[in-house]
């Protein structure tokens, strides 16, 4: 056998092909829409009584394309631990938030989270520097939800959010990519945000 040169990369395996059938495709799809959150690679599999993760992850990714191809309001993305989600795209959520059955926060406790999540692990103490004294509320009303917790490690305690927290707003497991996601996610709603205002004194402004 011949031996690898400094600097040559390693020859890629062709990848296998994995027959798709019609209802575990249909099966995938109808459990990423009921779901509401990421799904890992063993529940889609459960779903259709698959043994294989591959073809799971085959099906997945295939609706992935679909959607894209599509170009609808709604998306499957892959996270990069594996997991799957469908979701609205950014863009929409603004436009029909009002619209969702019982949401889980309101504005201000969400407010408080988003603070958690993208300065964790954050003090008590601090969060509420920045918050103000009703954050207390929100701390308890959040850890009775299940999306933080809080450990004492000294005076004043740690808080963190949970994998609740990541699987119920679609976002990965590892504080490092979820911070990324936030920031992203940020950056799109502050890009929409002046997007309409824009339209909207450009309207008043035509009146």
């Amino acid at each position: 056998m011949e031996g690898k040169t400094e600097g040559e990369e390693a020859p890629k395996l062709p990848e296998e092909k994995v027959e798709l059938d019609e209802q575990d495709v249909a099966l995938v799809e109808a459990a990423l829409y009921v779901a509401g959150r990421p799904l890992d690679l063993k529940t889609l599999a459960s779903i259709t009584n698959m043994r294989s993760r591959r073809k799971a992850q085959s099906i997945a990714r295939m609706l992935m394309n679909e959607y894209k191809r599509r170009n609808t309001a709604l998306e499957v993305l892959e996270l990069e631990d594996r997991r799957f989600v469908m979701q609205l795209k950014a863009g929409y959520s603004l436009r029909v938030k009002r619209l969702a059955v019982r949401p889980l926060l309101n504005v201000s406790p969400l407010k408080t989270l988003s603070y958690i999540a993208y300065r964790q692990p954050v003090l008590q103490k601090q969060v509420v520097e920045v918050r103000g004294g009703h954050a207390y509320t929100h701390i308890k009303m959040l850890k009775e939800t299940g999306l933080i917790e809080c450990r004492k490690e000294g005076k004043t305690p740690i808080i963190r959010t949970t994998e609740y927290f990541a699987d119920y707003f679609g976002l990965s497991h590892d504080p490092k990519l979820m911070k990324r996601q936030l920031r992203k996610i940020f950056d799109n709603i502050t890009r929409s945000t002046g997007a309409e205002t824009r339209a909207e004194n450009e309207t008043i402004g035509a009146r």
